[in-house]
């Protein structure tokens, strides 16, 4: 099970997705659902600040329109607002048995839906990280 999440820094507001693997194709159909979601298109331009993963990269890698991709230097998964989600998802999975995929699955779920903008902005919200002058 692979959770994908796209958090706006400032204001912690994180688009959560739950799959059963990635791929190139898969993160191509993911960056068009949040693009879709986001409403990202000529309007409105989303960087989004991805590490080197092989599905994250070109060639052949779809992006669709108001999307912008820009990657982190290698092995600096601190700059990178995502990877402080991790801990705060992880909390109610910690020292716990799942009998199925699909219990561990539903904990999981319930727990993207239950995070708020606010708990998640105290881990992505570095202050070196630029502040939009109008708010998102």
């Amino acid at each position: 099970m692979y959770v994908t999440a796209f958090v706006q820094p400032t204001t912690g507001e994180t688009f959560w997705y739950v799959s059963n693997g990635v791929s190139k194709p898969f993160f191509a159909g993911l960056l068009a659902l949040f693009a879709r979601e986001a409403g990202a298109g000529r309007d409105r331009i989303i960087v989004l600040g991805l590490d080197s993963a092989g599905w994250h990269t070109a060639p052949n890698l779809a992006v669709p329109d108001g999307i912008r991709l820009a990657y982190l230097p290698p092995y600096s998964p601190e700059l990178q607002p995502a990877e402080h989600l991790w801990p705060v998802l992880d909390e109610p999975l910690a020292n716990q048995y799942f009998e199925t995929l699909a219990d561990l699955e539903r904990v999981v779920a319930n727990r993207c839906r239950g995070l708020d903008g606010d708990q998640l902005s105290l881990g992505t919200n570095f202050h070196w990280w630029p502040k939009p002058a109008i708010p998102a």
